[in-house]
């Protein structure tokens, strides 16, 4: 009888505790049906538009905004509905989609963040970038057309946060839907969040022009939007415990959980555990110091990561100062991105490439 009853446990611990926190992820709750262009925003339920973009809605049940349409012919991926937007047309005009959680994201916690696009064929370019922000109350730029400066914003108002997607090649496929996935941290103040192209027209990383009858732009569908937290009891680990007794001097350790915001050296709430953990070791052996290293992905400019590199090991150091530790006993190192352990051509390469690891040496 335990066996049966343990294999439930798992699995309903499983589907209860990864959920995806996103309002109609794929569009299929509907105020009318589309009959015509331009009906997204306060169309589809718990969605808007950011700025004042021409969103588009494509349902099954509609003639001329069905899965034959004015940019050409796709499927959804699920279900009968999917949204469209403009990425790139001229004077830096812009469309997104803005959705809503369920619930605040947790301060600290990791979240997968997946959705799915396909080039619209009618396209003359592909992209090899999307973006997603994130805020607190939803973000209203009703008087504007053009992107929105995600990135700049991010640096000047509170509870909003820019996170760009990166991709080796260019999302270019018009016949199947392409996965955009990453793993986002939360700062604990996100209940919406918006996708597109944040990018101006100059700063867009753009193929070049494919054979088609139509202006220079670029379109994209969208579809099953998901962010689901990650949870440990759900994702196989092999951490290593930083305060066991038999941790050797002289050998490099990776943190697992010392985390920061993407671009930026302040030490996240939830890598506070581990790095206490490390003190009280360093405080009851008192003959040990520790170098701290930081690493970076290749993306962006060498000069940038060697910074924020250096920062972030820096900032590591300063927490463990700041808790008692003698100046004396710890240093500081920034590598950039010239020690990668993984590829940079995936999102998964790079986060492992993106750490601050330790050694212990012996006085």
């Amino acid at each position: 009888m335990k066996q049966p009853i343990l294999i439930y446990f798992i699995f309903y611990c499983l589907i209860s505790t990864c959920q995806n926190l996103v309002l109609n992820p794929s569009f299929e709750d509907f105020y009318d049906c589309p009959r015509d262009i331009s009906l997204f925003h306060r169309n589809v339920k718990h969605w808007t538009i950011p700025n004042n973009g021409t969103t588009d809605y494509f349902n099954a049940c509609s003639k001329k905004m069905g899965f034959k349409n004015f940019n050409g012919n796709q499927i959804a991926r699920t279900g009968h509905g999917y949204a469209g937007i403009y990425t790139y047309f001229k004077k830096d005009y812009r469309e997104y989609i803005q959705g809503t959680l369920k619930s605040t994201l947790e301060r600290g916690k990791k979240y997968q963040v997946k959705f799915y696009i396909s080039l619209a064929e009618n396209s003359r370019f592909a992209l090899k970038e999307f973006g997603m922000m994130m805020t607190s109350e939803k973000y209203n730029a009703s008087k504007s057309k053009i992107n929105i400066n995600a990135k700049h914003f991010a640096n000047r108002i509170p509870n909003l946060k820019f996170r760009p997607t990166f991709s080796k090649e260019f999302y270019d496929n018009d016949k199947t839907w392409m996965e955009v996935s990453f793993m986002y941290t939360a700062d604990g103040f996100e209940n919406y969040f918006a996708i597109g192209n944040f990018n101006s027209n100059s700063d867009t990383k753009k193929s070049k022009a494919r054979s088609t009858g139509y202006e220079s732009f670029s379109y994209y569908y969208i579809d099953d939007v998901s962010i689901e937290p990650i949870e440990k009891d759900a994702v196989k680990e092999t951490i290593q415990t930083v305060v066991a007794p038999t941790i050797k001097t002289n050998e490099v350790y990776t943190f697992k959980n010392v985390l920061f915001d993407f671009d930026k050296a302040n030490l996240l709430e939830v890598s506070k555990k581990e790095l206490n953990q490390l003190y009280v070791h360093l405080t009851n052996n008192s003959k040990l110091y520790v170098e701290i290293y930081g690493h970076t992905d290749s993306i962006g400019l060498e000069t940038r990561n060697q910074e924020l590199s250096e920062q972030r090991a820096k900032a590591v150091a300063d927490y463990l100062v700041d808790k008692g530790l003698n100046a004396t006993r710890i240093k500081s190192f920034g590598f950039g991105s010239t020690q990668p352990i993984s590829t940079n051509e995936t999102e998964d390469g790079r986060q492992q490439n993106r750490r601050v690891a330790f050694k212990l040496i012996e006085n």
